[in-house]
């Protein structure tokens, strides 16, 4: 009779944000440059997932609400009842253990099948009225790729969702962190003046910043606000330092430098 702590919810947002950073990441590799789709293909993405979540809490215990009643994560092993089913006369098992951790396991699963519902019925229909720039094998790839990461998604949460439910926000920090950096490696960002030529650039920094928030307010849990809050400060720090410090360590210049040194 229980329901979700702010730490269930944010691992619960954890696990609904893989699959849309996922569509969006395929969906502007394979877009093309060129390619006027994308936004709209990001826009589809994002309301396919929205909806895939209300409908999700909509059909979960209370139906019809989006209040979901759940059980107390105490430690890991009630992740994987499973494991513990009861061998009375150690030959038998007997399958009787149920989900501890209810409904944090299960309404993922569910979640995912209404994304992967969702996605099949509205965008391939989209992608074929607006993809126009793209070749016809083009197209749907960015459908395809998450035909191959729902499953690795899904085999995730079956194996690994107790040890997600811990490591998320350590996970979120580090992942952001490292695609930021190779990010602006990538798009040879070396000053703010470089940001500032495409939005994009920004759109994709302030996505990092968003998700490095996520991350901190996840692992301090928001107990103590006067004392976690200013950690939020801390946001703009990595590629803060990636400016300042991207001129020192240009290949080119070391290179230079050490062909100077000889």
């Amino acid at each position: 009779m229980g329901s979700p702590d702010r730490y269930d919810w944010l691992y619960l947002g954890f696990m609904a944000m893989l699959p849309l950073v996922l569509h969006w990441f395929f969906i502007e590799w394979y877009s093309g440059k060129k390619s006027s789709s994308a936004l709209l293909q990001h826009v589809t993405a994002l309301f396919e997932c929205s909806i895939a979540a209300i409908v999700t809490l909509l059909v979960s215990d209370p139906v019809g609400s989006l209040h979901i009643r759940s059980c107390k994560v105490k430690k890991l092993s009630d992740w994987y009842t499973m494991l513990y089913n009861p061998s009375p006369d150690y030959i038998t098992t007997v399958h009787c253990t149920h989900e501890a951790v209810y409904p944090l396991y299960t309404i993922v699963f569910i979640y995912y099948a209404f994304c992967l519902v969702l996605m099949m019925l509205l965008r391939p229909l989209l992608v074929k009225k607006i993809a126009c720039g793209l070749g016809k094998s083009d197209r749907f790839k960015s459908i395809y790729a998450a035909l191959y990461f729902f499953p690795i998604l899904t085999v995730l949460q079956a194996v690994g969702g107790g040890l997600l439910y811990y490591a998320f926000p350590y996970i979120i920090l580090v992942l952001s962190l490292v695609t930021l950096a190779v990010y602006m490696s990538a798009s040879e960002v070396e000053s703010f003046k470089d940001l500032l030529v495409r939005k994009k650039r920004l759109v994709v920094l302030f996505s990092h910043w968003l998700l490095h928030a996520y991350g901190i307010i996840s692992i301090s849990k928001l107990d103590k606000l006067e004392q976690d809050l200013p950690l939020l400060a801390l946001v703009p720090a990595p590629a803060l330092f990636y400016l300042v410090t991207a001129k020192y360590t240009e290949p080119s210049r070391i290179l230079s430098e050490g062909g100077n040194g000889h």
